[in-house]
């Protein structure tokens, strides 16, 4: 997969500037390389110690998507000569590729949730998987129209990661847990709705941002104030055009089904939620329906006991969680299997390693859970422990 991320600074007069960080991947909805996510990473902490730096817009090339996520191709195809090979060094370096991968996104993630500057998202088109892990940590998230965000791992045998056991467990009870089963898309206005965005701009509005963010007198403002204050302005403009919700007419529900109950009764109460008569009203929930009934029983099981065991971790102790899911998730073989089938052979018709959820044996889903190194030999050993955020 080819891929760059075109890095840019913007004038904005008295020698200040604002970074631009634009994914330019179109042919893959601005899917993430290895090596587009190592200088993104780069970017961004040079834009941190920059003084000249106000603040940071990271967008997409096109209007389909500001990124659909991680290159899942990329790794398929390391663990494709890992599992057709008998040399045990394939092994290990679809481990080490793996490794390596998850660990620099997963420090780019955390970058911006604790970035110093303002963070600007054009969240335009699809975000999903690894576009929500760039997205949901920035200070300020833009959404259009016509975004569509989801964590939909559950169909390639992953799990909802790139901190998706802090973020999901921080939307209201029920919610994060329904959205890693069923992977199910939200739209703009259910986006704000439950702050997982703040803005929702037009799609015309991308130059009047770039512009006003020139003329700001920044050395008068401060700029996260004055980024919100802009964006907020600009919003006004786009008030008629926000969608009609999708999931909140269905909250009461969401909350009464996913809050209690093992994963087996969770999975019932779920299929068992009320459609409405209208097939139009209806087609979110039967998508989010048929989604969970298609998906992986592993990634069920692995998002279940994300959503229910680990509440109250803090970030930096849920990505070096997910380090660890993430490699044994791709050493198992379930996630292999779910890119094979969806996105290589797209027969759409993966075999799973269980037939469904109550036949998976616990014992895989303890071992994807047990840690794979020493806590100080961990590669995001460094997280959350100085300012400079780097691996051991």
């Amino acid at each position: 997969m080819s891929g760059m991320v075109n890095i840019s600074e913007l004038d904005c007069g008295g020698g200040l500037k604002f970074g631009v960080a634009e994914l330019d991947n179109p042919a893959s909805l601005n899917a993430l390389t290895y090596e587009m996510l190592v200088v993104l990473n780069e970017a961004l902490r040079h834009w941190q110690d920059d003084h000249n730096i106000v603040g940071v817009v990271i967008h997409g090339v096109g209007d389909k998507a500001f990124c659909a996520g991680g290159d899942v191709r990329a790794m398929y195809h390391v663990m494709h000569e890992a599992k057709s090979s008998d040399h045990p060094d394939s092994k290990f370096h679809a481990t080490g590729y793996l490794t390596d991968y998850f660990t620099v996104e997963y420090q780019t993630d955390y970058l911006i949730h604790t970035y110093s500057k303002p963070v600007i998202v054009w969240g335009q088109g699809i975000v999903m998987g690894g576009g929500i892990g760039l997205y949901i940590g920035a200070s300020h998230r833009i959404t259009t129209p016509t975004t569509k965000l989801a964590m939909p791992e559950i169909s390639i045998g992953l799990y909802p990661d790139v901190g998706g056991t802090w973020f999901l467990n921080h939307l209201p009870q029920g919610v994060g847990l329904f959205l890693g089963l069923t992977g199910a898309t939200v739209n703009a206005t259910d986006a704000l709705a439950l702050s997982l965005s703040e803005h929702i701009l037009l799609p015309e509005q991308k130059a009047a941002l770039f512009e006003n963010l020139q003329k700001m007198s920044w050395e008068d403002v401060e700029p996260h104030q004055g980024v919100t204050e802009l964006l907020e302005q600009l919003g006004k403009k786009a008030m008629y055009s926000h969608p009609s919700n999708e999931l909140i007419p269905f909250l009461p529900a969401i909350q009464a089904a996913c809050q209690y109950g093992s994963l087996s009764e969770i999975y019932d109460q779920i299929q068992a939620m009320a459609e409405p008569v209208d097939e139009g009203e209806g087609k979110w929930l039967r998508r989010a329906k048929q989604t969970l009934k298609e998906g992986s029983p592993i990634t069920a099981h692995i998002c279940y006991r994300q959503l229910t065991q680990f509440h109250y971790e803090s970030l930096a102790d849920c990505f070096r969680l997910e380090l660890t899911l993430s490699v044994r998730s791709g050493e198992l073989g379930e996630f292999y299997e779910g890119v094979k089938s969806r996105l290589i052979e797209k027969t759409n018709q993966p075999e799973w390693l269980f037939p469904n959820i109550d036949s998976v044996d616990p014992a895989v889903i303890d071992t994807l859970f047990t840690p794979l190194w020493a806590d100080n030999e961990h590669p995001l050993y460094r997280l959350g422990l100085d300012d400079s955020l780097e691996g051991a």
